[in-house]
């Protein structure tokens, strides 16, 4: 259950009252597909998630006509138009504080019994809930937001934002970073663009090093997550569902669209950019300043824009 944002207690029923239910169900949690149960909400958007919706074990799924088809006959279908719109509505009547990162008014200065064994910078602010692990450094002018969690032997720069993130142990966060803010999403609307409520959370496992100045923004549905033992060079952007594995290797200026998958052991130069939903192999490799707008194999080095092979790219430049 999501612990960052307060769910209001519903029932399918009331979120569709045009569409005939079976019986009357108090939905548990809106979910990806491929982690959804019986009584979670998800949602089809796209056919490049067909191989998800076969095997998915939802209730609910908000789709279209022509694409659901394709989810098994034992989950109530939801037909509509624009999806992601419609879900965008549902996610804020379930909840509803989760479209704008209003301020944590819980925040106060460190009572320091509560936090044994860890040290505190000036001006450090804690919200409600938090734990943090002995042996860990908190610098100064940094604000910790209600029910983070950060592990042992941590440290953590100064003026660093830390909100919606579960930190894993030894890892390292340096001056300026802002982890765990609502994402860029939105539907625009002439009139008044409506903002997509994002109810997902950062996760950064053990031993992580993510430089100066970096930001990473939590999960729209799913999560964002960073692998054990990767590094972050500085001023790295990573948007909301991003998964990138881990031992990888990303230099400075890097941006990462949302959703994109980055394998195990990658090395991304400095400038690249990775456009979203996209699948990135293990042991892959990319040129500074290249931009990736396919999917990549494993083993695989590639640069350019659009990026391609290595054999690719010196074939055209001979020429």
């Amino acid at each position: 259950m999501n612990k960052f944002f307060k769910k209001k207690k519903i029932y399918i029923n009331d979120l569709f009252p045009k569409i005939e239910f079976k019986k009357k169900t108090i939905l548990n949690d809106v979910k990806i597909l491929k982690l959804a149960e019986s009584s979670d909400l998800s949602f089809y958007d796209s056919v490049k998630y067909k191989s998800q919706a076969e095997k998915t074990r939802t209730g609910f799924c908000i789709t279209t006509k022509s694409l659901s088809e394709h989810l098994p006959r034992n989950v109530k279908k939801i037909l509509v138009s624009n999806v992601i719109y419609e879900l965008a509505l549902v996610l804020k009547k379930i909840f509803p504080f989760s479209d704008i990162d209003y301020p944590d008014l819980t925040l106060k200065k460190p009572i320091k019994k509560n936090f044994k064994l860890v040290k505190f910078g000036n001006n450090v602010l804690i919200g409600k809930n938090v734990k943090i692990g002995k042996n860990t450094i908190i610098g100064s002018n940094s604000i910790i937001e209600h029910d983070v969690v950060i592990g042992e032997k941590c440290v953590i720069g100064s003026n660093v934002i830390i909100k919606n993130t579960i930190v894993g142990k030894k890892v390292v966060l340096q001056d300026n970073c802002k982890i765990g803010q609502k994402g860029f999403g939105f539907i625009p609307n002439s009139n008044e663009n409506i903002k997509f409520p994002h109810i997902g959370c950062v996760m950064i496992e053990d031993n992580v090093e993510i430089a100066s100045g970096c930001t990473i923004d939590r999960g729209s549905i799913d999560n964002t997550s960073i692998g054990k033992n990767t590094y972050l060079d500085n001023q790295v952007h990573v948007a909301h569902n991003v998964k990138i594995g881990s031992n990888c290797m990303i230099a400075g200026q890097v941006g990462f669209a949302g959703s994109s998958t980055i394998g195990n052991n990658v090395s991304i130069g400095g400038q690249a950019g990775i456009s979203g939903h996209l699948k990135i192999g293990n042991r892959v490799k990319i040129a500074g300043g290249s931009g990736v707008v396919k999917d990549i194999k494993d083993n695989q080095i590639v640069m350019g824009y659009p990026a391609v092979t290595l054999k690719e790219f010196l074939k055209k430049t001979k020429k």
